[in-house]
């Protein structure tokens, strides 16, 4: 069984079973699946591992699972996909179920690393600052829509807004055309993807796949919204395809995404069909909305229950990026501290708190034998949370993120965006997206307040990502 990098057992080392490991009860047929519930799933394992143990085991119905909290044996494990490590196979099952359009987030071997060449060839860095006026005018939508929200003292409901900025700047980016979902109200493709996002979440959690016996009504919407949602990409991918023809400037220097994508399909042995381009289209946009969203609204939240961090962070803003109309992408980079508080913020609530793989080959992880198809369940939100790795781990400090933040931390337990040739290709884009929409913020508006549904705590919602729950945002004109 060859070793997992700094992760493996010394040669000597008896290796342990996965099923003699500590763990909860668990009845038969059913295992543990009684004893968590699905929107909160990830909180469960969490307080299993911190009673059990950073190595433990589960059983998920009948399937025998290795949960793994330790952060640097769960960077090994994401190190050694794609060869070593795979999503569930019942991930790539639903999702042939909903569509079979494949992407870059569930292919795997060859087909992945010819998918990926064409994603990061839109997604580097210098494609995404070519892009970065776009960004801004999405930005300038969204602060027209919060200015007259703020002017009528009407609360903000984070979540919806929040996915319409990220929706516009994905589909313009990805597709070459305008999608104005801020101020033209709901977009078809929007509108299908709220109805397909929870319901990947349920399925690839679910014990038992009831739909593939019998069809609730729930699953009859889903089928019709996957199939709309399908022929409407297939459209985009067709009008792009047009584009090119009519215009073949456009092919040696794509405008967007889609068509750099396509682009690179055409190539000689590419490895890769219209199939795979609108597979990664769909891609973009499920993980594209909620994960950033999700991020920005929790770190608002975060934000404005630490008022001297918020001053901070409203006063770098206000003195390098002063004019809200007119951003720049070296402004946008010089916000050293706004970016500390979007990693201290994923640090403390990661959109995805775990990620569930499939050994892909016997191997070893600890001292702990791993056999081909073990489901490993990689807790992200443990060392990330502990005093051990984060000194004063819970409290919410953006400077330990900068150099005066000092050597105590560990930063390279927190992994938002994975680790290893599957991180994620979007990170740029993301941290791009949070830093504006958050300049446009303090820049333009005062935080009134941050509500939640019960005046509490906000609570944690697991679906596609971990979300808050109801969260409402108001706001006043600074003074």
């Amino acid at each position: 069984m060859p070793p997992l990098d700094h992760a493996a057992a010394p040669a000597t080392t008896v290796l342990r079973q996965i099923r003699r490991l500590p763990g909860p009860f668990a009845l038969p047929i059913v295992g543990n699946s009684l004893q968590i519930k699905l929107t909160r799933i990830h909180r469960d394992v969490e307080a299993w591992v911190r009673r059990y143990g950073p190595y433990m085991r589960a059983w998920f119905g009948r399937t025998l699972v290795l949960v793994v909290a330790d952060s640097e044996a769960v960077a090994a494990v994401l190190r050694d996909r794609p060869d070593g490590f795979r999503r569930p196979l019942s991930s790539s099952i639903v999702s042939e179920e909903m569509g079979g359009i494949p992407g870059l987030f569930l292919a795997e071997g060859m087909e992945w690393r010819n998918q990926r060449r064409m994603v990061m060839a839109g997604m580097a860095p210098g494609a995404v600052k070519a892009y970065f006026s776009a960004l801004a005018t999405v930005a300038q939508r969204l602060r027209r829509r919060w200015h007259l929200a703020a002017t009528q003292g009407q609360a903000i409901n984070l979540d919806g807004d929040l996915k319409r900025y990220t929706v516009d700047i994905i589909a313009g980016l990805a597709f070459g055309t305008e999608v104005n979902t801020l101020e033209a109200g709901e977009d078809v493709i929007q509108r299908h993807m709220d109805a397909i996002l929870p319901a990947v979440a349920r399925r690839s959690l679910s014990m038992f796949p009831y739909w593939r016996y019998v069809k609730l009504p729930v699953d009859r919407r889903l089928d019709r919204d996957v199939a709309a949602l399908s022929a409407a990409v297939a459209d985009l991918v067709q009008q792009a395809r047009t584009r090119m023809a009519r215009d073949p400037a456009r092919r040696e220097r794509p405008p967007n995404l889609l068509e750099a994508m396509i682009a690179a399909a055409d190539e000689k042995d590419s490895g890769v069909n219209d199939r795979a381009v609108a597979g990664n289209v769909l891609t973009m946009l499920l993980a594209g909305e909620d994960t950033t969203a999700n991020t920005l609204s929790w770190m608002i939240y975060l934000l404005q229950r630490h008022p001297h961090t918020l001053a901070r962070a409203r006063e770098e803003v206000r003195r390098l990026a002063p004019d809200t109309a007119r951003f720049t992408i070296e402004q946008m980079d010089s916000l050293d501290y706004l970016g500390a508080c979007a990693s201290e913020a994923m640090r403390l609530k990661p959109v995805a708190p775990f990620l569930p793989v499939e050994a892909l080959r016997d191997t070893v992880i600890a001292d702990i034998a791993v056999p081909a198809g073990t489901l490993v369940w990689c807790v992200m939100r443990h060392d990330t949370v502990s005093d051990a790795h984060f000194p004063d781990a819970q409290a919410f400090q953006p400077e330990r993120w900068l150099a005066e933040g000092g050597e105590a931390n560990n930063k390279r337990a927190a992994m938002p965006f994975g680790a290893g040739l599957r991180t994620c290709p979007g990170r740029y884009l993301a941290l791009l997206e949070i830093k504006i929409a958050m300049a446009m913020l303090l820049g333009s508006f005062d935080i009134a307040g941050v509500d939640t549904p019960d005046g509490g705590e906000a609570q944690e919602l697991m679906g596609f990502v971990m979300s808050p729950i109801g969260l409402t945002l108001r706001l006043a004109r600074p003074q």
